[in-house]
């Protein structure tokens, strides 16, 4: 039995060999370089297409986040101008001198 399973290890290995020459002769090949290429090339173009998609994106979310300031500082200021008419107008109920 000790014998049996050697001579199986040293077969699985020998077909391991066997299998990984093979495949690197196949991988290697001039078809198998002209896949290659081919899914390299499709990866860059669609690698491209999105590039340019979150281009837009970001430039939107820009646009968006600059109005948002804006809005919210023309905000502030109305709430500023509002608590000065507020302490204005207390301001004149207590002195009726002037």
């Amino acid at each position: 039995m000790f014998v049996s399973e050697k001579w199986t290890k040293t077969g699985l290995f020998a077909a391991g060999v066997l299998f990984g020459t093979a495949g690197i002769k196949l991988l290697s090949s001039k078809d198998a370089r002209k896949v290659y290429t081919n899914c390299t090339a499709a990866v860059l173009r669609a690698k491209d297409c999105v590039m340019k998609t979150v281009t837009v994106i970001q430039e939107n979310a820009e646009d968006i986040l600059a109005e948002a300031k804006q809005k919210n500082d023309e905000l502030a200021a109305q709430e500023a101008g509002k608590e000065y008419e507020d302490s204005g107008e207390e301001n004149e109920d207590e002195n009726p001198e002037e």
